[in-house]
């Protein structure tokens, strides 16, 4: 379903578009998510409150290809996402420290990128689905250890009202 990059250059072809987007991660200096669901309280247009999944998307280094252990975290969006149609969704994809900050941002993209496509092979209205990429400017730990770096590796998920 997904690809996944196993080369530690740069692209050569220029790699995805990119867009660096500030975001609030909610977990700076804390433990791995592991992709659980929990529950995160929006207000839709009528005040409801509404309960979203919450949790992130973990990659392995240098990769992008979205890993079985998220399938039910992305199920749960993309189920989120339609019934909850006034909501438009943020993903927002990050890499570690390593690599340029050019190769960096391609990789976040292409994560970012990989979530929005298994949301929308799950029925979610790819229009309210937008991948950005952070790059490495947003990390949740700043430790130089492989269990800071895999917290880094990972896609967010931003719910927006319409």
């Amino acid at each position: 379903m997904l690809v996944a990059c196993s080369s530690s250059n740069a692209p050569s072809n220029g790699g995805a578009p990119v867009e660096n987007r500030n975001g609030n991660t909610s977990n700076t200096t804390g433990k791995v998510d592991d992709g659980k669901m929990a529950q995160v309280n929006l207000d839709n247009q009528n005040g409801d409150k509404m309960g979203a999944p919450a949790g992130s998307v973990f990659f392995d280094y240098d990769q992008y290809s979205v890993k079985d252990e998220f399938k039910a975290l992305i199920e749960a969006h993309a189920a989120f996402l339609k019934k909850n149609g006034v909501l438009k969704l943020l993903v927002q994809g990050n890499a570690d420290e390593r690599g340029s900050r050019e190769y960096n941002l391609s990789l976040g993209q292409k994560r970012a990128n990989a979530v929005k496509e298994a949301l929308e092979l799950l029925g979610a209205d790819g229009s309210r689905v937008e991948a950005v990429s952070l790059g490495e400017e947003k990390p949740r730990c700043e430790e130089k250890t492989e269990e800071c770096y895999g917290q880094n590796r990972r896609a967010d998920f931003v719910y927006q009202g319409q």
